[in-house]
């Protein structure tokens, strides 16, 4: 286990084209020990990415002289005992392109992942080229692995109760079909809701949005027999739902802000890629989230 430092840096690994590859072939052992994080207070712990036993006794000599620790060190002691874990300060982050020259992804790795669509998120404003109005947030690095109600999650929605519900109904749609969410998205969702910790019903719907793009939508593709026709699609059925539930108009950005740091607005990004799923799907006869 680690304590917290909070002078701690954060570290980004970044992958490029990271699907010009199979992920699962590469990333298995990441995606596992992921699902193991945890935090007890400022303690933080995973289970082993590398352990010592993977190294024969001659290896593991070298592998400390290589890092120049010696025998007694507290971090090569550690390893010893608790191999290689995941560092609390570790963001891992992939590029992709999707097209016929690389591989797709497992619902395994979608779900374990947070999905940005930079053309969506961060769309090319050519106006704004020479005088930009808005910039991205900074944004803090959270610490939660999942919620509890012993205090309150939001403002707007304090015992979780609205994004339960929410995802409840979301997922009656897709009952029975492999785009069906499980408890992982539940828990991501209160973590997410309680990170941005939205203030009113607007901020809690532009979450939810954010969510569904980030979580729901790239697990779904497939042709018509597997989505529906008419009044029948999964998709229409989805753009009805968020309807009823007031995804209309425009709600605030989440992730970008004006110049001056005031609060910009988008339109609801989950309705629009909704509408241009469907219509591929209308076209084609299939579908999927990717470009």
């Amino acid at each position: 286990k680690l304590s917290l430092n909070t002078s701690m840096k954060t570290y980004w690994l970044c992958l490029d084209e990271m699907n010009l590859a199979p992920v699962e072939q590469y990333f298995a052992d990441y995606l596992s020990v992921l699902e193991t994080r945890s935090w007890d207070g400022d303690t933080y712990s995973t289970e082993a990415l590398v352990k010592p036993s993977a190294y024969e006794e001659e290896a593991r000599r070298t592998l400390r002289e290589g890092l120049g620790l010696e025998e007694d060190s507290p971090l090569w002691s550690f390893f010893m005992e608790k191999g290689i874990q995941l560092a609390p300060n570790l963001v891992v982050a992939g590029t992709v392109n999707m097209d016929e020259t690389t591989h797709g992804f497992s619902r395994k790795v979608i779900d374990r992942a947070y999905t940005i669509d930079f053309g969506d998120f961060f769309p090319n404003h050519f106006d704004q080229f020479f005088a930009p109005q808005t910039r991205p947030k900074k944004l803090g690095y959270s610490r939660l692995s999942s919620v509890d109600r012993s205090e309150p999650i939001s403002a707007e929605d304090p015992a979780g109760t609205k994004s339960i519900q929410f995802l409840t109904d979301v997922n009656e749609i897709f009952k029975d079909t492999p785009y069906q969410l499980a408890f992982r998205a539940l828990n991501e969702l209160l973590v997410t809701v309680k990170c941005f910790s939205p203030a009113d019903d607007e901020h809690l719907k532009a979450v939810w949005d954010d969510f569904l793009m980030a979580k729901l939508l790239p697990r779904v593709e497939g042709d018509l027999q597997k989505i529906g026709q008419g009044d029948a699609s999964l998709l229409k059925k989805l753009a009805k739902l968020l309807e009823l539930k007031g995804f209309e108009g425009n709600r605030p950005d989440l992730l970008s802000e004006s110049v001056s740091g005031g609060e910009v607005e988008t339109e609801f990004r989950s309705t629009r890629k909704i509408d241009w799923m469907q219509k591929r799907l209308d076209d084609n006869g299939f579908t999927s989230f990717w470009p």
